[in-house]
């Protein structure tokens, strides 16, 4: 990463973390309001990770350099996939994962989440962590490197509750695009939550409203679980 990770705490101590990438061109700061917008009191103390993505050429912009998970060469997001960078930064989300498990917090009681591109590494990087997580959150994205899911997703993961939201009017990442990803993971037996609004790729109150219930369902039952071991 070009920049350590943002960090928000919503009381001392935290017991839950969700880690939140951000999208091509923005950086860890772009989903700090929004979080703020999250009521997760009912769960305890969380912490908000926000890591920023490398500065790096993409393709599609005419090789200008902007902070970006992977390089898109072609606006057919699944053509050409840069799956080199798409490992280098599974690896990067990894770390932030293992170092979040360092600190105290069980890898049931986080959550890894992402807009666009980084809905795309929130998925890559949940699927195959060796770890049951408290949930997949993909907004506004698609899953990468599609074929390679189903030979390289872990068991561990197969039961992780994954919330997706798209935008009926999103131009960047199609409808038809995230409703192949949903389609995609359902026919492998994940339990995907699916929600469409009115919008372009963008987010909105609703959403944060069904991504709210989202985090207090899966987070509050990991805590349920924790607390009678």
């Amino acid at each position: 990463m070009s920049r350590p990770p943002i960090e928000i705490e919503t009381a001392p101590n935290p017991t839950a973390t969700v880690i939140v990438m951000h999208g091509l061109g923005a950086d860890g700061n772009d989903f700090v309001p929004i979080a703020n917008e999250l009521d997760l009191s009912p769960v305890g103390p969380v912490r908000f990770v926000f890591p920023n993505a490398p500065v790096m050429p993409v393709t599609i912009n005419g090789g200008y350099r902007m902070p970006a998970w992977y390089d898109i060469a072609l606006p057919d997001l699944a053509a050409q996939e840069d799956e080199a960078g798409l490992r280098r930064s599974q690896a990067t989300i990894e770390a932030i994962i293992s170092n979040e498990k360092a600190r105290g917090i069980a890898a049931s009681r986080i959550v890894v989440a992402g807009f666009s591109q980084g809905c795309a590494m929130a998925l890559m990087t949940g699927l195959r962590h060796t770890e049951r997580l408290a949930g997949i959150v993909g907004l506004s994205g698609y899953l990468p490197i599609a074929a390679t899911t189903a030979a390289e997703r872990h068991a561990a993961n197969h039961e992780t509750p994954v919330f997706l939201a798209h935008g009926r009017q999103d131009p960047v990442v199609p409808l038809a695009a995230a409703m192949r990803s949903r389609d995609a993971l359902a026919a492998l037996g994940h339990a995907v939550e699916w929600h469409e609004y009115t919008m372009a790729h963008s987010v909105c109150m609703e959403e944060i409203a069904d991504l709210n219930s989202f985090l207090l369902r899966v987070l509050g039952r990991t805590l349920s679980k924790e607390a009678t071991k």
